[in-house]
C-alpha cells in the first residue's frame, strides 16, 4: 500500500539514504496510495473527509500494513496541519502531556492545528485514553488512532463516541502485485524475477504493503550477497522465512481463526475445519490451546448426542503433549474431523446455562429430608432419609414418582435432549421414565 514517485537513482545507490524502502515509498499524496477503495473511492468515506476541508477524530482499524499511518500523514499535509505522531507501546501520560503542549504552542505561534496520531491505541490503558478526551472536546487536537484490534472492545466508549471508525482491510493480491511493480521500477530494475517468485513474495506478504516492501529489500540484499540477478521460487525461499505469515497470537486474527474454526465444526464441515486447524498451526497458533478449544466444542456442540467425542478429544491432546510436534498435530486434526463429522447437540450446554441463571435468581433452599444422609442414629430419629426410596430396589431401578427438587419447588426442565445420536435414546429413555411418574402419581 506504500507507494510514492520517488526520482532518484535508488535505495541501493552510494548516496542513497539508509531508510528503508517502505519508508521512501511511503506515498506523498493520497493517489499514490494502493488499495483501500471501499474507503478512498470517488464518494467513499475517508476520500469525502479528505475533500471536507475540515479534519475529524477517527480510529483506524485494520490488519498491519494497510496503510494505517500514511493516511494520518497525508490528512495533516491535506489540512495544512501539525502533525505529532505517538506509539501506545512507546508512550506514557508524560509524553501525552507534551504533545498537548505542543499542540497548544502551535496554535498560539502559528495558529496552525494540531492532528495527533497514536498508533496501536488500544496498547493505552483507560486513563491514558482518557487523558484526550479533554482536548478532543476543546477542538484543541484531531486524534486520530490506529489499532490492529476491535476498537468496540479496546477503546474506551467515551473516545470511541467522539471518533470515527474506519475500517482498513489487508490488500488484495491485485494490489500488491501493483505495489510490487512500483517497487521493482524504483529500486529492482536490475533483478528479474521468475512468475512463481513473484507470486510467492506476494503470498509471504499476506495483504501487508510494509511487509512485501520488506520482503523485497530482503530479497535484493540476498541477490546482491549472491551475485544474482535471475530471482527464482527457490532462492525466495532459501532467503525468507514462512513465519512471516498475518498472525497475531494475541489480537483479531487470532480469535478469527479460532472462531472460523468452531463454527465449521459446529457447522459439520470436516475439510473447512481441518483448514483452519491448519491456517492456526500454520501461524504459530499454540497447539495445547486448540486442543482445549476442540475439547470445548466436544462439550457445547455435541454433549450426550456422541459423549466418545469428548474422550477422543481429551486422548488427542495427551497424545501431542508425549509427541509434540509436528507428529502430534496429527492427533488434533483427528480429533477435528471426528467432531465436525460427528452428530451435534448443544442440549447439555443449554441445560447448564438454564440450571446456573436459575440457581443465580432463587433464594437458597434446604435439601428435603429425605434426601438427606443419615450418617448417625439420631440424625435417622430427627427424619433424615425417612421415606426415601432406593432407586434398586424399585421396578426398573427407578423411584417412580420420586421428587429430588427442593421442597415448595416445582420441577423444572432443564435439559431437553435432541433426535440425534445417542440422544435420541436418551430422549426415549426419559420419556418413558415420565410415563412412570405420572403412572405413580395418579395411584397416589
Amino acid at each position: 500500500m506504500r507507494t510514492s514517485s520517488v526520482n532518484d537513482a535508488g535505495l541501493f545507490s552510494t548516496n542513497a539514504p539508509k531508510a528503508p524502502l517502505a519508508e521512501l515509498l511511503r506515498p506523498k499524496q493520497l493517489s499514490d496510495l494502493v488499495g483501500q477503495n471501499h474507503l478512498l473511492g470517488t464518494g467513499k468515506p475517508l476520500r469525502l473527509a479528505f475533500e471536507s476541508g475540515k479534519p475529524h477524530s477517527m480510529i483506524l482499524w485494520g490488519p498491519p500494513g494497510t496503510g494505517k499511518t500514511t493516511l494520518a500523514r497525508l490528512m495533516s499535509t491535506e489540512f495544512n496541519c501539525e502533525f505529532i505522531a505517538l506509539s501506545a507501546v512507546l508512550s506514557g501520560i508524560k509524553d501525552i502531556r507534551s504533545a498537548i503542549e505542543q499542540a497548544q504552542s502551535a496554535l498560539q505561534q502559528t495558529d496552525r492545528h494540531t492532528i495527533l496520531f497514536v498508533d496501536e491505541v488500544h496498547r493505552f490503558n483507560k486513563s491514558q485514553q482518557d487523558a484526550f478526551l479533554p482536548y478532543v472536546e476543546q477542538g484543541l487536537i484531531t486524534f486520530i488512532g490506529a489499532t490492529t484490534e476491535n476498537p468496540s472492545f479496546e477503546i474506551n466508549n467515551a473516545l470511541l463516541s467522539r471518533s470515527q471508525v474506519y475500517i482498513l482491510t489487508a490488500l488484495s493480491e491485485q494490489e500488491l502485485s501493483q505495489l510490487f511493480e512500483r517497487a521493482q521500477n524504483f529500486m529492482l530494475i536490475n533483478l528479474q524475477f521468475s512468475d512463481e517468485a513473484r507470486n510467492l513474495m506476494i503470498e509471504f506478504a499476506d495483504g501487508d504493503a510494509r511487509r512485501l516492501l520488506n520482503l523485497l529489500e530482503q530479497i535484493y540484499t540476498a541477490a546482491k550477497t549472491e551475485s544474482i540477478t535471475q530471482i527464482s521460487k527457490d532462492i525466495v525461499l532459501n532467503a525468507l522465512s514462512r513465519n512471516s505469515r498475518n498472525f497475531d497470537k494475541g489480537g483479531d486474527e487470532f480469535y478469527d481463526q479460532i472462531s472460523a474454526l468452531h463454527k465449521s465444526v459446529r457447522g459439520s464441515s470436516p475439510d473447512a475445519a481441518l483448514y483452519w486447524l491448519c491456517r492456526m498451526l500454520d501461524g504459530g497458533a499454540d497447539a495445547l490451546y486448540i486442543g482445549r478449544r476442540l475439547v470445548r466444542m466436544a462439550i457445547e456442540d455435541i454433549g450426550l448426542a456422541d459423549p466418545r467425542a469428548l474422550h477422543l478429544t481429551l486422548d488427542a491432546c495427551e497424545t501431542y503433549e508425549r509427541l509434540g510436534s509436528p507428529e502430534g498435530e496429527l492427533a488434533l486434526a483427528q480429533a477435528t474431523l471426528y467432531l465436525a463429522c460427528a452428530p451435534k447437540s448443544n442440549a447439555a450446554y443449554l441445560a447448564y446455562k438454564k440450571a446456573r441463571s436459575l440457581v443465580a435468581q432463587d433464594k437458597s433452599r434446604r435439601v428435603p429430608m429425605h434426601l438427606r444422609n443419615a450418617p448417625t442414629k439420631l440424625m435417622k430419629d430427627i427424619g433424615y432419609g425417612k421415606t426415601y426410596l432406593y432407586a434398586h430396589d424399585c421396578p426398573e431401578a427407578y423411584a417412580a414418582g420420586e421428587n429430588y427438587f427442593p421442597d415448595e419447588m416445582s420441577e423444572v426442565s432443564f435439559y431437553q435432549p435432541t433426535a440425534y445420536g445417542l440422544e435420541q435414546k436418551i430422549q426415549e429413555k426419559l420419556s418413558h421414565l415420565r410415563n412412570l411418574d405420572k403412572q405413580a402419581k395418579r395411584k397416589l
